[in-house]
């Protein structure tokens, strides 16, 4: 949605209109794929989140006539990002075969 790239659904994350911890109408990560009704797809990155955003796609995608908090799929890109950054910081991780010394 955010950078129009296409990509299979596995390496996407999917997007739903749902409600916070309030209930606040929010868009909610689906990870898995399995939540009920209509969903949008986008590259677990922020980059991509943000261009979303920007060009107003969720509200469209999900046929919202309502506002979509975001908060809940920052916090998830966030866990994303900081689970990866952590992994590439591995002592025993070599990124360049993608294998793991013991």
């Amino acid at each position: 949605m955010g950078c129009r790239t296409r990509a299979a659904a596995s390496e996407l994350l999917r997007v739903v209109a749902g409600s916070d911890a309030e209930g606040r109408p929010a868009l909610v990560p689906d990870p898995q794929h399995r939540a009920p009704g209509r969903g949008a797809h986008l590259h677990p990155t922020t980059e991509c989140w943000q261009l979303a955003v920007r060009r107003r796609a969720f509200p469209r995608a999900l046929r919202s006539g309502v506002a979509l908090a975001g908060a809940l799929v920052e916090d998830h890109l966030a866990s994303i990002q900081q689970h990866q950054n952590s992994q590439s910081d591995s002592p025993h991780h070599r990124p360049e075969t993608g294998a793991r010394s013991s």
